[in-house]
């Protein structure tokens, strides 16, 4: 029953090309303007020592894949207001099994986002970086986007259809902005860098880069994004457990 229900809502997911296609867009007109601004300039970041360009890019590609896996939120929403969660719970479905689907749904839509923004960024900017750096930035990106997608299945579970939207809003423009994905947080004041340590999209935006220059302890954003993962996992398995017991 499990394996069968990731799959059939895994290959859901995919096939929404209109979600697909606006979670993809945003990221990539972004990069175009500021790449195409900026990215001819070969100017090298000095936090990083990467090519603008490069950090650009990884920015981009951890927007576009946090954005595909909290938008796993309005499905949610959508399915409980539809009374479907409601006969899953009755169904031999077991609480893991639901929130791995969600799971591996965000994460199929968010590897064609991180792949697609960086290979465009290559034939567009010409960026000059080992083959294995890119590899790397992309698995970084795609592992991080984990917790982001438990954040959408807590909103989804909590939300009613009438406040999702501004939620998400808030969550994910919040993130974006604190986690150094818009604007870089050496222009911005000391206590946002300091909030900036507590929230995932920072960590993800790290680990991206670390992956691309090939160098960094790895270990810290890993901790932190794992922290993250196993303490809303164990949430929302509670939350589901407990509403199939009322059910």
């Amino acid at each position: 029953m499990s394996i069968a229900y990731i799959t059939l809502e895994s290959w859901r997911q995919l096939k929404n090309l209109r979600t697909f296609i606006f979670t993809f867009a945003v990221p990539l007109v972004m990069l175009l303007i500021f790449g195409g601004a900026y990215g001819s300039a070969g100017a090298v970041d000095q936090v990083t020592g990467l090519p603008w360009i490069v950090v650009t890019t990884v920015q981009m590609a951890g927007y576009g894949a946090m954005m595909a896996a909290l938008s796993q939120a309005f499905n949610i929403v959508t399915e409980r207001s539809l009374g479907w969660n409601r006969q899953l719970r009755i169904t031999p479905l077991t609480g893991a099994g639901y929130l791995v689907s969600k799971v591996i749904a965000a994460l199929a839509t968010s590897a064609i986002v991180i792949v697609a923004l960086i290979v465009i960024s290559v034939l567009t900017f010409h960026v000059q970086l080992p083959f294995a750096g890119w590899a790397m930035a992309a698995l970084g990106l795609w592992a991080g986007v984990i917790p982001f997608a438990l954040i959408a299945v807590l909103i989804g579970q909590f939300a009613k259809p009438s406040y999702a939207q501004p939620l998400f809003m808030v969550v994910f423009f919040g993130m974006a902005i604190i986690g150094g994905l818009w604007v870089p947080l050496q222009i911005m004041p000391s206590w946002v860098s300091n909030v900036a340590q507590i929230v995932p999209s920072y960590w993800l935006n790290r680990l991206g880069q670390m992956g691309a220059h090939q160098s960094g302890d790895i270990l810290e954003p890993v901790l932190v994004l794992l922290g993250w993962t196993v303490v809303l996992a164990a949430f929302i398995i509670w939350r589901y457990r407990r509403d199939a017991a009322r059910s």
